[in-house]
Formats: C-alpha cells, sequence, structure tokens
C-alpha cells in the first residue's frame, strides 16, 4: 500500500510538471505568433489634401515646386467647388533592421522564433507525446483507484453482468402485469436458488465419488513410480526416496509461509464473501430499480452530454445482454460436449469437472482449455497417459467448434470484436485484475466498442444535417439575389 502510495506522489508530481512545461511552451509560442515576423514599422504620416487659393486671394508662396497634371491645373482654374484634394505621394517604407522584440538582424531566410525553426512533425510528435503522456497518467491513477476499491468494482461489474442474464425474465414478466417489486424479488431468488443447486450438486458429487478418486490417485502414483524406475529414465527407489525427502523437508522448513499462505487465504475467503453479498444486494437493486438508477447516473453528466449518452446507454445494455445471454449458451454447451466426452472415457468426476468447465467457459476462447486441463490430470493419475492424451484431443477439438463454429454464430453479431482482440484483452484484463479482470474484459471491450461507434455515428449524422441545412440556406440567398429588385422612384431635381 505505502509503495503504491509513493508511485500515486510520484506520478501526481510529474503530471504537475509536463503541465506547467507545456503551459511555458504555449506561453512561447503564443508571444511569437503576437510578434510578426514581417512586422514592418509604421508609416510616416500622410498629410492630409492640400488647400487650393481662392481666385480673390493672393497665392501662398509654396514651398516647393511640385509637377501638376493637366487634370490638376484644369481644376484649379474652374475654382474651389471643383477642386480635388491633393494628396502628397507616399515613400515606400524602409525595409526592417531588426526582428520584433528579438533585437537582431532581420534576414529574410532566418525564423522569425526559435519554435519556427523545429520542423513541423517534429512538433506535432512533440505535441502528441505530452498529451499522451498525460492520458496515461490519467489512466494509471483510475486503475489505482480500481485496484483499491476492486471489491466495489467487482462487485458492481459481476451484479451487471448478472442483471444482463436475468433482466429478460423481469422484463417478460411485468409485460404479463405482474408488480415490479413481485418480478424483481422473484427472478433474484430464483437465481440464487439455481446458484445453490449446481453448488450442492458439485459438492455432493465430490464427496460420493472422493474415496473411490483417492484410491485411483494412489494407484495412479504407484503406477508413476514404477514407470520411473521400470520406464526410460531409469531411477533407482534411493533416487526417489530422496526426491520424497526433500519434498517432506521443504514442507517442515517452510511452515512459517504455510501459515501465512493460510492466513492469506482466511483474508480471501473473507473478501470473497464480502463480494458475494455486495454482489447480491447490488443485483437486486438493478433488477428492481435500474432504470432509476440510469437516469440518476445521466443526470451527473454534463448537460452537452446527456442527450448522446442517453442514446448510448440501451445500445449498450442490448450488446451486454447479447453478450451474456450467448457466453451462457457456449459454456453450456462445452460443458455438455467435454463432460460426456471424458464420462465416456471413463474419467471420474466427470459431472463436477464439466460445472468446472462451465464456469471457465466465461473466459472466451481460453477458459475452458484452462479448466479442462483439470480433467486431464484427473485422468492421467486415475487412468493413466493414453486416456490423458485423449481428454486432450477431446479439449481441443470442443474449443475449434467452439472458436470457428459457436463464437462467429452466437457472439460474432452481438459482440463485433476481432478475435486477436480477444486475446489480447482477456490477457491485459488477466495481468490487471487476475481471474475477475479476464471474465470482464471482454464485455468491457464490447460495450466500448459500441458507445463509441453510436457516438462516431451521431456526430456523423449530425455533421450531413449541418452541412444541408448550410446548401440550403446558400441556395435560399442565390435565389433571393437572383431575383429582379422593384424599381426604385427617381427623386425629382
Amino acid at each position: 500500500m505505502a509503495r503504491g502510495g509513493k508511485a500515486f506522489k510520484a506520478v501526481a508530481k510529474g503530471m504537475a510538471v509536463v503541465a506547467s512545461a507545456a503551459a511555458v511552451i504555449e506561453r512561447r509560442r503564443r508571444a511569437a505568433m503576437a510578434a510578426d515576423p514581417h512586422e514592418l514599422p509604421a508609416p510616416a504620416e500622410v498629410p492630409g489634401p492640400v488647400p487650393v487659393p481662392r481666385a480673390d486671394s493672393a497665392p501662398a508662396p509654396a514651398p516647393a515646386p511640385v509637377a501638376a497634371s493637366a487634370a490638376e491645373a484644369g481644376a484649379a482654374a474652374a475654382g474651389p467647388r471643383a477642386a480635388a484634394p491633393a494628396t502628397a505621394p507616399t515613400a515606400a517604407p524602409p525595409a526592417p533592421t531588426a526582428h520584433a522584440g528579438l533585437g537582431r538582424e532581420y534576414h529574410p531566410g532566418r525564423p522569425a522564433t526559435p519554435a519556427e525553426a523545429v520542423p513541423w512533425g517534429l512538433r506535432v510528435a512533440a505535441e502528441s507525446t505530452w498529451r499522451l503522456l498525460l492520458l496515461g497518467a490519467a489512466l494509471y491513477v483510475l486503475f489505482y483507484v480500481v485496484d483499491m476499491l476492486r471489491l466495489v468494482a467487482f462487485s458492481v461489474l459481476a451484479s451487471l453482468l448478472i442483471t444482463a442474464l436475468l433482466e429478460p425474465s423481469v422484463s417478460w414478466l411485468r409485460r404479463r402485469g405482474v408488480p415490479r417489486s413481485l418480478a424483481a424479488g422473484g427472478v433474484f431468488l430464483s437465481g440464487l436458488a439455481g446458484i445453490g443447486l449446481v453448488g450442492w450438486f458439485v459438492v455432493w458429487q465430490v464427496s460420493t465419488n472422493l474415496p473411490d478418486v483417492t484410491a485411483q490417485v494412489k494407484d495412479g502414483v504407484n503406477q508413476l513410480r514404477d514407470w520411473l524406475i521400470t520406464g526410460p529414465l531409469h531411477l533407482t527407489q534411493q533416487q526417489i526416496k530422496d526426491f520424497a525427502d526433500q519434498i517432506t523437508k521443504a514442507i517442515t522448513t517452510n511452515t512459517d509461509q504455510l501459515t501465512s499462505a493460510s492466513i492469506t487465504g482466511a483474508q480471501i475467503a473473507v473478501e470473497v464473501l464480502t463480494a458475494l453479498l455486495m454482489t447480491f444486494f447490488t443485483t437486486f437493486f438493478f433488477l428492481y430499480d435500474g432504470a432509476r438508477i440510469w437516469n440518476w447516473a445521466l443526470r451527473g453528466l454534463p448537460r452537452q452530454s446527456r442527450f448522446a449518452m442517453a442514446g448510448a446507454g440501451p445500445k449498450a445494455w442490448t450488446t451486454l445482454t447479447a453478450y451474456v445471454r450467448g457466453t451462457v449458451c457456449v459454456a453450456f454447451i462445452d460443458a455438455v460436449c467435454i463432460g460426456i466426452g471424458i464420462d465416456l472415457l471413463g474419467v471420474p468426476l466427470a459431472m463436477p469437472l464439466a460445472v468446472i468447465i462451465f464456469l471457465g467457459a466465461f473466459v472466451p476462447l481460453v477458459g475452458a482449455l484452462v479448466t479442462g486441463t483439470v480433467a486431464v490430470l484427473i485422468a492421467l493419475v486415475t487412468q493413466g497417459p493414453w486416456t490423458a492424451l485423449m481428454v486432450l484431443l477431446v479439449l481441443i477439438a470442443v474449443m475449434q467448434v467452439e472458436s470457428h463454429i459457436l463464437q462467429p454464430l452466437i457472439l460474432g453479431r452481438a459482440v463485433r470484436v476481432h478475435p486477436l482482440g480477444v486475446v489480447l484483452g482477456v490477457a491485459a484484463g488477466g495481468i490487471i485484475g487476475g481471474i475477475g479482470g479476464a471474465v470482464v474484459a471482454v464485455p468491457l471491450i464490447a460495450v466500448t466498442n459500441t458507445v463509441v461507434g453510436h457516438l462516431r455515428r451521431r456526430n456523423e449524422a449530425g455533421q450531413e444535417v449541418f452541412t444541408a441545412l448550410e446548401a440550403a440556406r446558400e441556395a435560399a440567398e442565390r435565389t433571393a439575389a437572383a431575383q429582379p429588385t422593384a424599381a426604385q422612384p427617381v427623386a425629382a431635381d
């Protein structure tokens, strides 16, 4: 925690330094733009019109003989009414001798400011870089806050996923006239009952088959020891005994670490229980009052963004609902196919293993394969390497069917995320948030993709409407200008 606080302070200081440097660069750029490199000194004041002497007055002596044109002489002879003001010729302004505010001589090929000497591409790269640094620092702070509040964050995300699965049932009951409280409560309790039945079934199967599995594991260990002695490794009984003694010694010497690990496990169990209670509580209120919660969230946005997000919200919810329902369907098919395969191969605990694979399939493309390795290990220690190899082949075949048939048909239209994006998202989510991060990574990517696409299409439609209105206005102005104007009455002399 202290290390995270120091990192947060360091990031905050770095952001302050980058912001101050950006402000200094902006001030210098504006000062350079204000100082025009070709700014010329103000020209000398142009004299006004030269007065023409009246006929009854004595002519004033001219300061210097100025050659006048024939038209000017005729105008002077015609009298003061016909005289036109004559302007003195303007001298050409002198060339500037120094840049404005720089104090050095002017040169046509020399940039006015040092900033102008920097290539344009380098300027764009520099400004883009410090903006990306600010964005990265903001994302780091966001992830840091989410990590501090990971229980709350994962509880809310898990509640959204469960609500997306159960909300269609609540809507169906509401359309049949069932009150909102009864519909939400009934669906919520039904979901809890289903989860409880699945957990009870897994525990019952494991406790029933545990003695047989234990005996099979002992036989498998003995077969593995015989294979190590008679197989290609040609180990001796003493080498195997020494290896077992080393394992026992490592366990006895690391008692403190195991004790601390058990304490950490107890803390994790408490956190998981707290997260489950918070998830159930949040799920019920999402089912009961989800529309009001969404409207309350919209009121917290700026007024200019409410209309855009009000349209993006239902589309994002539709995408999330389709993703969750499609994932449940794909996970069920994977669990049924793999469960039937390992049961036909004689692997014990086929039904509990199918339930574990069903839960792991919520991580797309890799979840069922990772959880299926448990079935491979059980097959290895109970039935031997050939059965384990056959179980592995079944897993690979089901994963190929999922990635090439089930995912495109069931989730392709709803998610619209490339498989590479799915794999990278799952990897990044697993690194950041563990198993929970891997589960929520793909739906988060899908929802973000939907929202961004909606906002982009909305902006494009608004631009098209604006362009059409501008074209109509210009056409109306041209039509009005082309129409003949009414004749104006001529004033009498």
